[in-house]
């Protein structure tokens, strides 16, 4: 029979018994609370070596679609983890590739997309392609953006002076121009059309204007046709995935562009 002790009111309780009580629910909870820790740590380390795996699978992919990038790097999302393992199926996996590049035919410049980051949604993989590195992932939907410098874009224009920047949301240019009417260089300045066709961003420059530009239709028309010659068609480096190319969008950063693609193997089976 446990100790009793007299209360302040005369009377006797058990009070050790109760504190006993107390101290074994407080180590309990702490116990608790280390295996949730541990398993929450379990799940990590599990998500980290799937990541790998991935990511080794993504890079043979894209070697053999003749991209060029650095290896992928890969974050497995959704928690926990180790259900999506025995589900084989994953919320999310996102994969960024930088300097992402190719050559354009007919010309020695490159056309740069110093990041890609490519979201995958409703991803399929087995338990034994994680284990042996070896099987198909594929994935529901797949959303790519990165952005184009403007550099690879002066580039393929090659015009000496010429500076495109983003312009209220559009895509602004500067450039000298000479015209041979008035036997001085003028500086003009206007905005772009830019759209999508295929693999291409196409960039369209109709009028250019100048504070200096006189009222003269001959020099209007030949700083128009100089404009024209501005335009140009910039073609993107293949991209992983079958990504299709479907909006562009003119940032402070460069070219912003966004690709999507359905029903996509992210890795073939070995």
């Amino acid at each position: 029979m446990a100790d009793s002790y007299p209360a302040d009111d005369g009377t006797y309780g058990e009070r050790p018994r109760r504190r006993r009580g107390r101290r074994a629910l407080v180590i309990l909870v702490i116990l608790l609370l280390v295996l949730a820790g541990l398993l929450v740590v379990a799940d990590r380390v599990a998500a980290g070596v799937a990541e790998r795996v991935v990511a080794d699978q993504i890079n043979q992919e894209i070697s053999r679609q003749n991209v060029q990038a650095s290896a992928p790097e890969v974050t497995v999302g959704g928690f926990p983890f180790l259900t999506q393992v025995l589900n084989g199926r994953y919320d999310s996996i996102k994969v960024l590739l930088r300097d992402v590049q190719g050559p354009v035919q007919g010309s020695d410049a490159t056309v740069k997309v110093p990041e890609l980051t490519v979201d995958a949604r409703d991803v399929t993989a087995s338990l034994d392609t994680l284990r042996s590195g070896q099987g198909e992932v594929t994935a529901k939907t797949v959303q790519g953006t990165g952005t184009v410098t403007y550099d690879s874009v002066v580039a393929l224009i090659d015009r000496p002076g010429v500076q495109l920047r983003e312009q209220d949301g559009k895509l602004g240019v500067t450039a000298p121009v000479r015209v041979p009417v008035l036997e001085q260089e003028l500086t003009v300045q206007g905005t772009a059309d830019v759209t999508v066709d295929g693999s291409h961003i196409v960039i369209g420059f109709d009028r250019l204007t100048s504070a200096d530009l006189p009222d003269n239709p001959l020099v209007q028309t030949f700083v128009n046709n100089f404009a024209r010659q501005l335009s140009v068609r910039v073609p993107l480096p293949p991209l992983p995935f079958a990504l299709q190319l479907h909006e562009v969008r003119a940032l402070p950063s460069g070219l912003a562009v966004t690709a999507s693609a359905r029903d996509v193997a992210l890795s073939e089976v070995s």
